[in-house]
């Protein structure tokens, strides 16, 4: 593993004082994202942070964090020792300076840099052919771009790896004396890619299939300026140290963007529906990639050598294996399956490599002649003379074992540049022409294994089509698996289905294409309930890719363990009986600048009984852990919910002796929805006048205003004070919730119907109402002007309230939560109020809800409906003088937090909020003893 550059000068450079130097060693570590590197001429040492992007102009001091003459060696010396030594860094000495360096302002990793730079280039080049070629389409000007990018990227590379001649891309567009005529300079590029077609054979450089290409004209100024930002010193990056993951990061934030076209055929560059609307591309960072290509394609192919005793799989074996990405993006789990399998290769070749090199050297124990025969064996082996695979064995891994599938053709097209480019690593201009020598093409063509397609909808989606709308067509872009892979399914299917499947809510789909909605929920069991994210039918369709002994490893958002619309995924798996192992990353981030709460899924095509779990915070995955196993058994269609075996006994205690929330009976209902709460909702003034949400002074009568009920109204055990804000509300509440005709509202209520009236337009706008003065959703308005106990959405502890005696004058918001009503007589709600606020279930909750981050939770009538209730024998003298207490200790807490709302002075709210605290811990140890926890239990629940 690289950690830091050394940059050795001659004794007569001043490395104190020349710009150059240090800023050549900055842009080999920014290019590599190397945190820290050293530039010395060994009279002088220097230690740079290399995290900020490097500026040709930028003084020699720039980034330097320390700096030595020979003078000062010895005095430093276990400072140098201690951090740089071999043994020191394996140690962990290295990691520790970095971590203590601090001075990280200004940074910007080179992954988002080259982004940047590749966005610019895409503007420059999409503004330009859009004006010199009008006919162009927009499928084809996206087409062009991609492809002119991905070429000079590509031959850049080459060269600063030394397969290419230095600077040569830049003398097919150096003009000659007098100019070159405008266009020259991109169609003088033509000349080199041919070249490079005959040499690499990539499939990048074929014009058979591009035939739009060299028909383009793009404008001397704006492919020079592109061509001569990709050398040093204007360019940052140093090609041959930047990693293919590194550039598959920035590639994958870059096909986010589209290029569009307006009516006046101009190219603005915007993001893609779907990513817009998921709030971002979802880049997978590399230590996830690399554990989840361990656990899948790692299981199947351990690294060598093998354990005593075992017999290793072999080459040829490993050949068989069939590896695929149904979303492949721009190629981050591919490369990581693809880079485990080289290194599988040289472990395996390596030890026999080692073995006859050492005998090829030691002429004091072997004869010329067996030397000789040592050197001819060790030809055999693919391995170049440096331990090195040879090109050829680079290629057949490549072809027999990488697959992927991807919508975006210009995915596809970043996947096989990334794949190729991995291929080309540590091959050299004298490889390269040795290999051209014995007539072989450097590189393979990926046609084969990489495609555009749809994976999930296949080519029964014609099925009853007659006449076929090509626009959808394009849009929807069905794909075979059967026929675009026969060759594999021959063999029974993939061995190794790995990705990160898109993050897409159906509600976008339906926007983009109801077509292949309604595919989806016809074909795929996981799309079978609610408003389900398109990940779950992409779990469904990997694993029906395995073949008999096959593994899925998926990173995805965890909501579907406990859903409504993770049931079908739910069901699914256990149907399959599939479960292999989940990650579970809790309330954790993995993703940058993005808030998903995610697993790795691990599925498995032979049955077993038993599953493992484990929770835990992506920054330690690499260490060791110890995962809990699980019956499957346990685990249906219903929500899951994943504990250890204590917490189990403890949910299973407080089952048996309660019953469900839900089954009390009671009635529980979300609040309501206006859908336009500018109109409807009002500020009272101290002249009886109210203000709208636009400012206007109006008159209202008050007999047709309620008080709205958020979540910001209420918390744990207390309903604030009322506010000046009032809403307006239509409806008659008598047996049943009813809108008011309008003529009769005009006639009881003209000052609301007038101000009403003058809001019909905006009123209009709203995607749905049944009159266009009513609310978009109603919910339940009878119900809630009855209702006992108030729920919010969130909640990061027992948050529940009751709703006062006065409750007809309030309406319960969307934005509100939910509220009980009680139905059966014999509970009393101050009892059930301190049995919901109480920590034991809220920790229930935590179990069975989603978690995000800060410990909030999902507090949706899915999940607390299900909340274990006591049922009191009123026979039993602990059960009912318990069920007193509780009851009492809540009215008490009740008028507590009235005392604290009317409180002002601070030594009267200091004794309030001591008392509040004691009888929030009386009430929870009263719920402790009700439910008959033992003193171990009650440490679980509380965390200790």
């Amino acid at each position: 593993k690289r950690l830091f550059f050394v940059e050795a000068k001659k004794p007569s450079v001043a490395v104190k004082d020349e710009i150059m130097p240090a800023y050549q060693i900055r842009r080999y570590a920014w290019s590599a994202k190397l945190p820290i590197s050293i530039l010395t001429d060994f009279e002088e040492f220097a230690i740079y942070d290399c995290n900020k992007k490097p500026n040709a102009t930028d003084k020699p001091s720039v980034g330097r964090i320390k700096y030595l003459t020979f003078r000062e060696y010895l005095k430093e010396f276990d400072f140098l020792w201690d951090t740089f030594s071999k043994g020191s860094v394996l140690r962990g000495s290295f990691d520790k300076f970095i971590a203590a360096d601090k001075n990280k302002k200004g940074t910007t990793t080179v992954d988002k840099e080259f982004l940047t730079s590749l966005d610019e280039w895409r503007k420059q080049l999409a503004l330009n052919i859009a004006l010199r070629n009008e006919a162009h389409t927009e499928e084809e000007l996206n087409f062009v771009v991609q492809q002119s990018l991905d070429r000079l990227i590509f031959l850049r590379i080459a060269e600063d790896r030394g397969v290419e001649e230095y600077g040569r891309l830049k003398t097919f567009v150096t003009s000659p004396k007098g100019g070159s005529p405008e266009g020259a300079c991109y169609q003088n590029l033509f000349t080199y890619f041919k070249e490079a077609d005959s040499k690499y054979n990539s499939g990048l450089f074929d014009f058979k299939k591009d035939s739009i290409s060299h028909k383009t004209l793009v404008d001397n100024k704006t492919i020079k300026g592109i061509i001569n930002e990709l050398y040093y010193p204007i360019s940052p990056y140093e090609f041959s140290v930047l990693s293919v993951e590194i550039l598959g990061s920035a590639y994958e934030q870059f096909l986010g963007k589209q290029i569009k076209l307006t009516p006046g055929h101009r190219a603005v560059i915007e993001e893609k529906p779907e990513v817009r609307k998921a709030g971002g591309v979802y880049y997978t960072p590399q230590y996830i990639v690399e554990y989840i290509v361990e656990n899948t394609v790692g299981k199947l192919a351990p690294m060598p050598p093998s354990p005593k005793g075992e017999k290793g799989i072999t080459p040829a074996e490993v050949a068989k294996l069939k590896i695929v990405d149904p979303a492949c993006g721009s190629g981050s789990f591919l490369l990581g399956a693809y880079q485990y399998l080289l290194n599988w290769h040289v472990e395996f070749f390596m030890p026999e490599f080692e073995k006859l090199t050492a005998i090829a050297q030691n002429s004091k124990d072997y004869t010329e002649k067996e030397r000789n025969e040592a050197i001819k064996e060790r030809n055999k082996l693919p391995l170049t003379p440096t331990g090195n695979l040879t090109t050829a064995l680079k290629k057949q891994i490549l072809l027999n074992n990488i697959y992927g599938v991807d919508i975006d053709t210009q995915a596809v097209e970043v996947t096989k540049l990334s794949l190729l480019l991995k291929c080309m690593e540590g091959e050299t201009g004298s490889s390269i022409n040795a290999e051209m020598r014995f007539g072989e093409r450097v590189l393979p063509t990926l046609d084969s294994n990489i495609k555009s397609g749809n994976s999930l909808i296949d080519m029964d989606f014609y099925n009853g089509q007659i006449d076929f709308e090509p626009a959808l067509e394009k849009k929807v872009k069905p794909f075979s698996w059967e026929q675009g892979f026969a060759a594999v399914f021959k063999q029974g299917g993939f061995d190794v289905v790995i990705g990160n499947p898109p993050y897409v809510k159906i509600q976008t789909m339906k926007e983009i294409s109801k077509d292949s909605v309604n595919y989806y929920k016809f074909k795929y069991k996981s799309a079978e309930y609610g408003n389900y994210d398109l990940y779950v039918a992409f779990v469904e369709k990997g694993f029906s890719l395995l073949g008999k002994k096959g593994l899925l490893g998926f990173i995805l958002p965890n909501k579907f363990f406990n859903t409504d619309y993770g049931r079908g995924l739910r069901g699914f798996i256990n149907d399959e009986k599939a479960l292999d192992k989940i990650v579970d990353f809790g309330s954790n981030q993995v993703f940058e600048n993005a808030t998903t709460y995610c697993c790795l899924l691990f599925l498995n095509t032979i049955e077993k009984n038993t599953f493992n779990y484990l929770k835990v915070n992506p920054d330690v995955l690499s260490a060791e852990h110890n995962f809990i196993n699980l019956s499957k058994s346990e685990y249906s269609n219903d929500v899951w919910n994943f504990q250890g075996e204590n917490e189990n006994k403890i949910l299973l205690k407080l089952n048996v002796q309660s019953v469900k929330l839900i089954d009390l009976p009671c009635e529980i209902s979300r609040g309501s929805s206006t859908g336009n709460d500018s109109v409807f909702i009002v500020q009272e003034n101290r002249d009886g006048t109210y203000t709208t949400a636009a400012g206007n002074i109006i008159n209202l009568e008050k007999q047709v205003l309620r008080k709205p009920i958020f979540a910001t109204n209420y918390t744990r055990y207390n309903l604030r004070k009322d506010t000046n804000e009032y809403l307006i509300f239509p409806y008659r509440l008598d047996n049943k919730a009813s809108i008011i005709d309008e003529l009769e509202l005009k006639n009881l209520y003209p000052l609301a119907y007038s101000y009403l009236k003058s809001q019909k337009l905006k009123l209009e706008e709203r995607a749905q109402y049944q009159q266009w003065y009513s609310y978009s959703a109603p919910r339940s308005l009878l119900l809630h002007s009855k209702a006992d106990i108030l729920i919010p959405l969130l909640a990061d502890k027992g948050l529940f309230t009751e709703l006062p005696f006065n409750k007809a004058q309030y309406t319960l918001m969307a934005g509100g939560g939910f509220s009980i009503s009680i139905i059966n007589e014999n509970i009393d709600k101050h009892f059930l109020l301190g049995l919901l606020n109480s920590n034991l279930l809220f920790w229930v909750l935590k179990n069975i809800s989603n978690v995000f981050r800060g410990g909030w939770i999902t507090c949706t009538k899915q999940y607390f409906s299900q909340l274990p209730i006591k049922q009191i024998d009123f026979t039993n003298k602990s059960e009912k003088s318990l069920h007193d207490e509780i009851v009492q200790l809540v009215e008490t807490m009740l008028q507590l937090q009235q005392q604290k709302q009317s409180s002002h002075l601070p030594n009267e709210l200091q004794l309030l909020e001591q008392r509040i605290v004691y009888t929030d811990a009386a009430i929870n140890k009263k719920v402790y003893a009700l439910y008959g926890l033992t003193e171990d239990e009650v440490k679980l629940v509380e965390g200790v």
